[in-house]
């Protein structure tokens, strides 16, 4: 997948700002159109949420691949969220892509929010019960989570604590992806205050 200028312009500026980590422009991009593949049934008109969007990756690359998706970039440090709103104004995306400066948890349990996305994705954002829990409450029904995973290793995602937020596996062919489907509402206790998913994981 080949970025276009703007979105190169926009990483780049992140890169020397020091929120983007190293490697090569195309590489982060690249991982990013993973995030893409995983959500081609998302349906054109879904809200799809960032968690954690941090310097654009995946939200932005999936904001220019999916034009028929509205996007959330959601970060809790307003450091990154400016230059979230700055990189959305280069590219042209104020029409349907929003910053939010926030934290998971207090997005979770407001009626403007819960219940509302068609897809949430994370890159980095934490471990996966925390994500997990952070992500489900935002999820309306058949909504899908969908989180980049170590090429390599044990399943991370055990069942029974999925099932205690509604989640379950969903097969994928996207390598380095993860696929959840919130098949049961999130039960209303969650997510709990701030920091409490990272403190005292579920699982």
């Amino acid at each position: 997948m080949t970025p276009s200028p703007a979105l190169t312009a926009v990483l780049e500026r992140a890169r020397r700002l020091g929120v983007l980590g190293p490697g090569p422009i195309e590489t982060h991009v690249e991982h990013a159109a993973g995030f893409v593949n995983a959500l081609t049934s998302v349906a054109p008109g879904s809200l799809v949420i960032d968690l954690g969007s941090g310097a654009g990756i995946p939200g932005l690359v999936v904001a220019e691949a999916r034009p028929d998706l509205d996007l959330v970039l959601l970060d809790a440090m307003e450091k990154r969220t400016a230059l979230l709103d700055d990189a959305v104004t280069a590219m042209g995306l104020g029409g349907r892509v929003r910053v939010v400066t926030g934290r998971a948890e207090v997005l979770g349990h407001d009626d403007a929010w819960r219940g509302t996305a068609g897809a949430v994705t994370a890159r980095s954002f934490g471990p996966p019960a925390t994500t997990a829990e952070c992500a489900a409450p935002l999820l309306r029904l058949t909504g899908v989570l969908v989180v980049s995973e170590p090429p390599a290793g044990p399943d991370r995602w055990p069942p029974e604590g999925l099932t205690e937020l509604g989640l379950v596996s969903a097969t994928t062919d996207v390598p380095g992806m993860k696929v959840l489907v919130q098949e049961h509402p999130c039960p209303d206790r969650y997510p709990r205050r701030d920091g409490i998913p990272a403190k005292r994981p579920l699982f």
